[in-house]
């Protein structure tokens, strides 16, 4: 799945990749602070709290594509 991220990220340079990483640190932040506020409320719909937590895996899966891809493995 790193690959269909990296496609969609591949034509834009260092800045705005940076910039982009920063964006969806914040968008996970707050999904984070939603389902957590979600959960100690305790009248909770459940689908709309998979909803909040399959956003939430998808946005880090796209920053550690985003890390990747500003931070290569360089094999020695």
């Amino acid at each position: 799945m790193t690959g269909v991220w990296l496609r969609m990220f591949g034509d834009l340079d260092e800045d705005a990749l940076v910039a982009k990483l920063a964006e969806l640190r914040r968008e996970h932040r707050a999904l984070d602070a939603e389902v957590r506020a979600a959960q100690e409320c305790g009248v909770v719909d459940q689908l709309k709290l998979v909803r909040l937590k399959r956003r939430k895996l998808m946005l880090k899966d796209m920053i550690f594509a985003l890390e990747d891809q500003l931070n290569p493995d360089i094999i020695a």
